[in-house]
């Protein structure tokens, strides 16, 4: 095991010590019928004189009775006594009814669709109320109204998407589904877009170094996305959507339960679109995607509770994406060279597994456990890619709650990865040389701990983790991380953190587009594990008033690595040459945003964002393509009090990017080396009639395009052929209407 100097900054020894057992204590916190805290509302256990008031966030402590259970009475002055049987510790929400209040009189609590979470991470999540702002097919549509991810195409015929954070590729992020690493190797490619926006709850994005807990890889940060749970999820969702292309969306979620088990239902299902060229390059603007997932979830008791809780879910994929030019037939053309074509056929069953047992508010124990197989069938023009991978996943934990709210989380984890891919050409004119088959087995088994501690009475939180991996070809990697929360005033937040992460690449399967282009793949030397250490600080303002709520918020994150696998494209024209760099490799990104909530009617968010990404190369700064260095983010909405309807609108501005250079190619496949600066600007308006929600709107709707993004598209089977050259929107502008069903 080697340990650099970067690294030692950030590691530490954990508190190991084992502490004294406290006082139990039951926290809640008392509202008015609108969700408004009450302060100073008593709280005391009925036939004792031990009692407390909340404070002006409603919230309060209070001692457990040695004897349980107990009975809380709960009251403030022109409000109805209330009384609550305690059996735990559990979080209690109480809200308390006025004297004089009619019956008949029903208060709506709205629940925030966007906010910044408490964590000693800076968390920004993003709710289901969020994601209904606009059309949210999949998850790489759910970023519509906020700066810190941006969806990049990867490839534009099969139109496949990755998440970007701090301009760095999706590779670097971790993204997990319900908190399991579902989106690695295969799945990266089309992963993300298989997750059908109705059946999220919540995504929580944190950038930078974040948790030791679910693994080592997430560098540049991290996307979790929470699934609607079977016990909180409306008994019925049916949605339809079709767009002016000419796709369908169909979505059901049915919600049930059976003795102690609630169960959830999801089906989703996609048909494609019209053929469809509106510049002319004889490619279809949009791949003809055909997509079936079904998926089940079963959940039994309360994490959050003690004893015993159990959650299972199964989930299945069919896909298949065919793109390629408009006169393109798969069951004739497929391989040939008499119409250039790409098709794409995912089979992916994955199942995940979670056992959680809750001894009291001291110790809690848990078991997760994954998996997933994935079967790949795809053809790009000529080039045949076969591929197979089988993933499985462990990770078992305990936690030890000490000194009130802090806590210890140590564990053991295992990762097991086989990835098979099989790579052929029907023509090879051109002489390229990787064909062949390419096997990698990774067996990666890890221990971890993790200390959060709350000194400075809670003002400060601060969390220590550390974790050790064994990988079966590279041997023991260490990834320290720390973090740190401020809470300088009730409303103003500061947060810091480093820490560093690697990975390991898989190349063909995390950049599909070298399999499209003409270029011969290079490989120029045994590939090590990319390395980087992540630092970063963020200030969080909040402000609050009786007509006004929202924050103020400044990111400055940078990434250094130590080694990084970026595919020279540079050096020769005719090839992408694969190698490691050690050299200076940095991400350096600003974010600032401000959003706020007027009235309880309009809602309003503008973001700004700058990324300086680069390598220095023979000591020239050399600016990676496809990232804007300026960027703008801004949102609004509009709902009156009645709630029966509300209009979204939301608004980007990039900046100029650097573009792949092409002065090598002939004048007529040669880009010019920069972008051009654009807006796009999407708008959805959404009615409440009962039990349904009817939706329509546009995106792009000044329907700006980059036209003929493909190079070398007169000759799609000649040697300068590239699809890699996305910077901007290629569909132009795209109207849709859809309509919900839901019963609670």
């Amino acid at each position: 095991m080697t340990f650099t100097t970067e690294k030692l900054l950030v590691a530490f020894i954990l508190l190991m010590v084992p502490f004294n057992a406290v006082a139990q204590q039951v926290k809640g916190k008392v509202t008015n019928a609108a969700g408004e805290p009450l302060q100073s509302a008593s709280i005391t256990w009925i036939n004792s004189k031990k009692g407390t008031v909340t404070n002006n966030a409603g919230e309060f402590n209070i001692n457990l009775p040695k004897k349980t259970p107990g009975t809380l009475l709960i009251s403030f002055a022109g409000y109805k006594t209330d009384s609550l049987e305690v059996t735990d510790t559990s979080f209690l929400f109480v809200s308390l009814t006025e004297k004089n209040a009619l019956k008949t009189i029903t208060v709506q609590v709205n629940k925030k669709p966007f906010y910044i979470a408490a964590n000693p991470i800076k968390t920004e999540v993003i709710t289901s109320l969020e994601l209904k702002k606009a059309a949210c097919c999949d998850l790489a549509g759910c970023f519509e109204t906020q700066a810190s991810v941006q969806p990049q195409t990867t490839n534009i015929i099969t139109n496949s998407k990755e998440l970007r954070i701090l301009g760095l590729s999706g590779i670097y992020n971790q993204v997990l589904i319900d908190g399991f690493p579902q989106v690695q190797g295969l799945t990266y490619t089309y992963g993300i877009s298989s997750i059908p926006g109705p059946l999220v709850e919540n995504i929580w994005v944190a950038k930078g170094a974040n948790s030791v807990l679910q693994g080592f890889e997430s560098i540049s940060g991290q996307i979790n996305v929470l699934t609607k749970e079977p016990d909180k999820a409306d008994k019925l969702l049916l949605n339809v959507y079709v767009n002016s292309f000419g796709e369908k969306h169909v979505n059901a979620l049915w919600a049930f339960k059976k003795k102690k088990w609630s169960n959830l239902v999801a089906f989703h299902m996609v048909q494609p679109a019209n053929r469809t060229d509106k510049d002319d390059d004889t490619f279809l603007d949009l791949p003809l995607l055909t997509r079936y997932m079904i998926s089940n979830r079963w959940k039994k008791g309360d994490e959050n509770k003690w004893g015993w809780s159990t959650q299972i879910g199964i989930r299945y994929v069919d896909e298949r994406r065919i793109g390629g030019q408009v006169n393109f037939n798969y069951e004739t053309d497929k391989g040939s060279t008499n119409s250039y074509g790409q098709a794409v056929h995912i089979q992916q069953p994955e199942w995940w597994f979670k056992k959680a047992y809750r001894m009291n508010d001291q110790h809690r124990f848990a078991l997760h456990v994954s998996g997933f197989y994935q079967q790949q069938q795809s053809y790009f023009g000529v080039t045949d890619y076969k591929a197979r991978q089988t993933n499985s996943y462990a990770n078992f934990q305990y936690e030890l709650g000490y000194k009130k709210s802090s806590v210890l989380k140590t564990g053991i984890s295992y990762r097991h990865l086989n990835l098979s891919e099989n790579i052929s050409f029907s023509n090879n004119s051109l002489g390229r040389t990787y064909a062949g088959k390419y096997d990698k087995i990774e067996n990666i088994p890890g221990v971890f701990a993790e200390n959060t501690l709350h000194i400075a009475s809670e003002k400060i939180t601060w969390i220590t983790g550390i974790r050790a991996d064994h990988h079966n070809q590279f041997n023991w990697e260490l990834t320290p991380r720390t973090l740190i929360k401020y809470e300088v005033t009730k409303y103003l937040n500061i947060r810091a953190s480093a820490g560093t992460g690697w990975r390991t690449a898989n190349i063909f399967s995390e950049n599909i587009g070298l399999l499209v282009s003409s270029r011969d793949i290079i490989f120029a030397e045994e590939l090590q594990p990319e390395k980087a250490l992540n630092v970063g600080f963020n200030a969080t303002q909040k402000f609050k008033s009786a007509n006004m709520e929202g924050y103020v918020s400044i990111d400055y994150y940078r990434t250094k690595f130590q080694n990084q696998i970026f595919p020279d494209y540079d050096s020769d024209p005719s090839k992408a040459i694969i190698r490691n760099f050690t050299g200076k490799s940095v991400s350096n990104g600003l974010q600032a945003e401000v959003s706020g909530t007027f009235y309880n009617r309009f809602s309003a968010k503008l973001g700004y964002v700058f990324l300086d990404v680069y390598q220095m190369k023979n000591e020239v700064k050399d600016v990676l393509p496809f990232n804007p260095k300026h960027r703008l983010n801004t949102a609004a909405s509009f709902m009156p009090l009645s709630r029966k309807w509300h209009i979204d609108m939301n608004a980007h501005w990039y900046g100029v990017q650097e573009l792949p250079d092409t002065k090598k190619n002939p004048a007529i496949y040669q880009m010019p080396g920069q972008s051009k600066p654009y807006t796009i600007v999407n708008i959805q308006f959404t009615c409440n009639i009962k039990n349904f929600e009817i939706y329509t709107g546009a995106e792009n709707i000044f329907n700006f395009r980059q036209n003929q993004p493909i190079i070398g598209w007169q000759d799609p089977f000649g040697q300068y052929f590239d699809t890699q050259f996305a910077w901007g929107p290629t569909r132009g502008r795209e109207g849709y209407i859809g309509i919900r069903y839901l019963l609670k």
